[in-house]
């Protein structure tokens, strides 16, 4: 500090120093000194001085500045000083509040300094390598010396950081600097690097900026964050905006899909502040970029498909049906919504279905012609409305006939409780605002456009016009107002949907001809001189005139074509026709429409020309004039022309459909062939498994044979107690039955003893009675002496009958016995709880089940592999039936490549045919020139295509005769 004041105020007793002076001896000392100090003060007293004397210390110091940059990088502080001086001399930001002069000097002084600093290239290489640094105090003020320049002059420094080794890859990596200051203004640095160069733009995004953006986009809160968030979007539409390689690298890389929470605002009725508002416009024109109808189709194609299908479309349109959202917040929106949806049928399909949370619920395409239509609305809104419902119907048949539909008498409600699009279009036709009727009537034409059969239904709608009249026709009303004389902006809007309607549909201009007053009014209206005003609806209503008769088919014989070029000639002149044809395009907002789809207007009195319509002029102008010009002779000529070549396309049209149906029908041949193969290798698979299965059947068969011979043998080895637990159950009950017979006549026999011995006892007790008769006790006692002889004898025989049938029951029991024995011995082999008879009986039952069971599976086996057999035979059955059919289909591919050579014989006759003709109209042309009348080329050019195609088509054929 005593450095410095010595320098600034010298010796209190000598001369004051002026500030040029103290300058000077600063820089002499900055370029002097030895010690690392008294340079380091040096610079920070320049530093000091440059802001006030600017201009001073630039022409003085820059040199030594840039000397001490080169030599003193190893003191970070007096880097960061010089870094500062620089950016106070170059860097215009602190002139902001001087008055209008001295800025656009401080400009040019800001500019010059930059000028001498990038005139040496090793400079500003020089301050790529200090933003490597690190410390705080030589990256940031670095960071903001590189971004002055850029400033100043932009493209001659991104060209040297283009050619300088790892420039840009340096600036890079300002986006990952942990310190916010830095990173802040490394955006603000990269979108001054990235304007306007696609060079630059390529290598930044292949950077990873995208990446590295969109996760500070996300720290700092989406559309919440702070003016961080605005410098990212405009750096991120710097990178995209007419790039179509990073817009394309955005897509692959999946970014698409993480815009769609930036616009999760909610309904909210508050919390919109400044900054929202402008991120969110931000990042709505970021999606713009991406689907700008200026992109090449494919990528905004598939851009938009993208939208779709994460989400982002019908976020957007949540926010389009929301409340409170703001006025420019929400034109922009729809203005997103409409290029998000043009042209691509899946999103103009989801955009039908959208309904406003209303009740009862309305599409939401109502409630945006309710807005168009209403004139409180904004302007921007309503030219918002207009291009989202142009964008909804562009290259969309299906939404073009949903619009019509609404129109026609079977589909109106009858009830009154719903509008329909159909009843806005067509209230804001005929409402009193002259902007309604222009919008509805640009509406109206894009329901027509490229649509030929919406333009024939469009001519079924009937309006009543008051009670007691008679309904008219749509069309007959549009033209009753037109010659009502309303404003101008209503009468172009008219002219331009007559004009749309009545393009490329014959019957549409029989109806308008129909009407013996339109061609009149016509004619008056372009025979009339008015003033300028008035121009441009004389010019639409000659250019209406042209078409009904460039596209008359003659049914009127009032109207032919010849008549109304007669009355052409007669009240008009054909000069002075095409001269009011020609105001059209010549008009100063023709040329304004037709450059962007978008209806962009700075008040509703620019608002007369719609884009499609300025394609459907430069299409029709041409034709209109040479059709005005063509005698009838030559209209006669050309038709006859036309028709022979008609003829010739329909026969040549004819044989490509012939050819197209063969090659179908030959590729159908070739898929059933594939796919015969494919089910006879299915079949023969399916064959090897079946026969495979059969044998392990037959394995399995083999072995439980083996097994149950096994058991046989292992059930054999026992007695014949062991058979009756299951090997020989009728064996078991025999038994039983003879144990039981024995039983029952061992029981008979001891009650037979029983009676005999009672009736023994009973003669002993007679024989010890007394008698009255000796003679007769005797007779008696000798008869029965024989009898008790008899009996005894009958009774010996008894008791040995008894004695052996005794020992055969006892022998019965051992046996029965031995039985149980080894019954018990064979329950221990076989796991079976229990001991008594009843459990015998038991496990013997559980044996015969085995054993039935066995015998059953055995018999299923059988069945199984019978079954196993008749497949087979059935499925080598449907193997021959498919050979056969391979076999016809290969003769009847004979048959078709047979015929297709026949085809190319035809079409070889055509050909010579064809030219044959091409040298007719030759002959016919040259006959014309040799009378003086004008040959076009474009006749020549179309016999010329023709030939091409004839080759082109030969050339087919003899493809499809190698096949």
């Amino acid at each position: 500090m005593n450095f410095l004041r010595g320098v600034m105020g010298g010796q209190s007793a000598g001369p004051q120093h002026t500030e040029a002076e103290t300058i000077q001896k600063l820089c002499d000392r900055v370029a002097s000194s030895t010690l690392l100090d008294d340079r380091r003060n040096a610079v920070r007293a320049l530093k000091s001085l440059s802001k006030k004397y600017r201009l001073e210390v630039g022409i003085q110091a820059m040199e030594h500045l840039i000397h001490v940059l080169q030599t003193d990088r190893s003191d970070s502080e007096i880097i960061g000083y010089a870094l500062d001086t620089l950016y106070n001399i170059i860097s215009n930001d602190e002139e902001e509040e001087v008055e209008e002069n001295s800025t656009r000097q401080s400009e040019d002084l800001g500019s010059q300094f930059t000028e001498i600093f990038i005139k040496q290239q090793e400079n500003v290489t020089l301050l790529l390598s200090l933003l490597e640094e690190f410390d705080f105090h030589v990256r940031w003020p670095g960071v903001k010396l590189l971004t002055s320049l850029l400033k100043q002059l932009g493209p001659q420094v991104q060209q040297i950081i283009l050619v300088s080794p790892m420039g840009v890859s340096r600036l890079m990596d300002l986006l990952a600097d942990s310190r916010e200051v830095i990173r802040n203004d490394g955006v603000l640095l990269l979108q001054a690097l990235t304007r306007s160069n696609g060079a630059i733009q390529k290598i930044v995004a292949f950077e990873n900026a995208f990446e590295r953006l969109l996760d500070i986009i996300t720290e700092e809160g989406n559309s919440d964050g702070g003016i961080v968030v605005e410098d990212c979007l405009i750096l991120l539409q710097n990178l995209l905006k007419n790039n179509n390689s990073n817009q394309n690298f955005f897509k692959e890389g999946s970014y698409i899909q993480r815009m769609k929470p930036w616009f999760e605002v909610g309904d909210e009725n508050s919390g919109w502040s400044a900054q929202k508002v402008t991120n969110l416009h931000l990042m709505l024109q970021l999606v713009r970029v991406l689907v700008s109808p200026n992109n090449p189709p494919g990528a905004t194609s598939s851009c938009q498909k993208a939208m779709f299908q994460c989400g982002l479309l019908q976020q957007l349109c949540t926010i389009l049906m929301a409340t409170g959202v703001p006025a420019d917040i929400l034109t922009e929106t729809i203005n997103t919504v409409s290029e998000v949806i043009r042209g691509c049928q899946v999103n103009q399909d989801y955009f039908a279905s959208v309904n406003a949370p209303s009740n009862p619920p309305r599409p939401a395409i109502v409630v945006l012609l309710m807005s168009m239509v209403n004139e409180r609305q904004p302007f921007v809104l309503r030219c918002a409305v207009l291009y989202c419902f142009q964008c909804f119907l562009y290259k969309n048949q299906k939404g073009q006939g949903e619009i019509v539909s609404t129109l026609l008498p079977s589909t109106i409600d009858a009830t009154g409780n719903s509008v329909s699009a159909g009843q806005l279009l067509c209230g804001g036709l005929f409402s009193t605002d002259s902007l309604s009727n222009w919008c509805a009537a640009v509406a109206l034409a894009h329901a027509l456009q490229e649509n030929a059969t919406q333009k024939e239904q469009l001519l079924r709608v009937q309006l009543a016009t008051s009670i007691g009249n008679p309904p008219v026709s749509l069309l007959q009303q549009c033209t009753n107002i037109l010659s009502q004389g309303s404003k101008i902006q209503t009468r172009v809007g008219l002219l331009m949907l007559l004009c749309t309607w009545l393009s490329n549909c014959p019957i549409a201009v029989t109806h308008f001809l129909h009407n013996s007053a339109n061609v009149p009014f016509l004619t008056g209206q372009i025979a009339e001189n008015l003033g300028e005003e008035e121009q441009l609806v004389q010019g639409l209503c000659a250019l209406l005139l042209g078409i009904s008769i460039y596209f008359n088919d003659n049914s009127l014989e009032s109207y032919m074509k010849e008549k109304l070029k007669q009355l052409i000639e007669k009240r008009i002149g054909k000069e002075n026709f095409i001269e009011k044809l020609g105001f059209i395009s010549k008009h100063e907002l023709y040329s304004r429409a037709s450059q962007k789809p978008q209806p962009n207007f700075p008040s509703p009195e620019y608002m007369i020309f719609d884009h499609e319509f300025t394609k459907l002029v430069k299409e029709l102008e041409g034709v209109i004039t040479k059709a005005i010009y063509k005698s009838s002779e030559e209209d006669k000529q050309e038709e006859e022309v036309k028709k022979t070549l008609e003829q010739h396309d329909s026969i040549v049209t004819h044989y490509k459909n012939m050819i197209r149906e063969q090659d179908l029908q030959l590729e159908e041949l070739k898929q059933q062939i594939s796919t015969l193969k494919c089910q006879n290798e299915q079949l023969q698979t399916a064959v090897t498994q079946q026969v495979s299965q059969i044998q392990q059947h037959k394995d399995q068969y083999n072995l439980l044979k083996v097994q149950l011979g096994k058991d046989n043998q292992h059930q054999g080895s026992y007695s014949d107690g062991a058979q009756m637990n299951g090997i020989q159950p009728e064996e078991i009950g025999r038994l039983r039955e003879e144990i039981e017979e024995l039983k029952s006549k061992q029981e008979l026999l001891q009650s037979q003893l029983a009676e005999k011995d009672a009736f023994i006892e009973n003669l002993k007790s007679s024989q010890t009675s007394p008698g009255t008769n000796e003679q007769s006790s005797a007779t008696a006692s000798a008869r029965d002496s024989e009898q008790i002889e008899e009996l005894k004898q009958e009774l010996a025989t008894l008791k040995s009958q008894l004695n052996s049938q005794s020992s055969e029951i006892t022998k019965l029991q051992t046996e029965k016995q031995e039985l149980l024995q080894k019954t018990e011995a064979f329950a221990k082999s076989v796991p079976i709880p229990g001991e008594s008879e009843t459990v015998i009986a038991t496990k013997t039952t559980d044996v015969e089940g085995r054993l039935s069971a066995l015998l059953q599976e055995t018999k299923e086996l059988k069945n199984e592999i019978k079954a196993l057999s008749e497949e087979r035979t059935a499925i080598k059955e449907q193997l021959d039936s498919s050979n056969s059919t391979i076999a016809i289909l290969q003769n009847e591919k004979n048959k078709l490549e047979v015929d297709i050579t026949d085809s190319k014989k035809e079409q070889d006759d055509l050909l010579v045919l064809l030219a044959d003709q091409d040298q007719k109209i030759f002959s016919l042309k040259n006959k014309l020139k040799e009378l003086g009348h004008p040959v076009e080329e474009e006749d020549e050019l179309e016999s010329g295509d023709q030939d091409d195609e004839d080759d082109e088509d030969e050339d087919d054929s003899k493809e499809q005769g190698h096949i």
